[in-house]
């Protein structure tokens, strides 16, 4: 059991960043308007979870411009992926 629970993790914890790390792990990168719509959180909930995966290493962005107005896209880093797939597989053996 103890080997299984070693590979949740903390940051996967959040009902929040645990969708952000789902949405980011299927699709190569998803902008910020696109991402709070399909979460349903508010600006400053998503930005705050965001800013802890981004603590993390697990996620990147790159801020452009479309038409003048400012769009951040998010993407999962090679660290974050591999800790997502441990956290979920954690998971599926616990329930195993």
């Amino acid at each position: 059991m103890k080997e299984i629970l070693k590979d949740l993790d903390k940051a996967f914890e959040n009902r929040v960043r645990l969708s952000i790390m789902s949405a980011l792990y299927v699709n190569d990168s998803i902008d910020f308007n696109s991402l709070k719509e399909l979460i349903g959180v508010t600006d400053g909930n998503l930005a705050s979870h965001l800013k802890t995966l981004e603590k993390s290493q697990y996620i990147t962005f790159k801020k452009e411009f479309i038409l003048r107005k400012p769009n951040t896209k998010y993407f999962a880093t090679n660290e974050g992926k591999e800790a997502f797939r441990k956290h979920i597989n954690a998971i599926e053996k616990l329930l195993k």
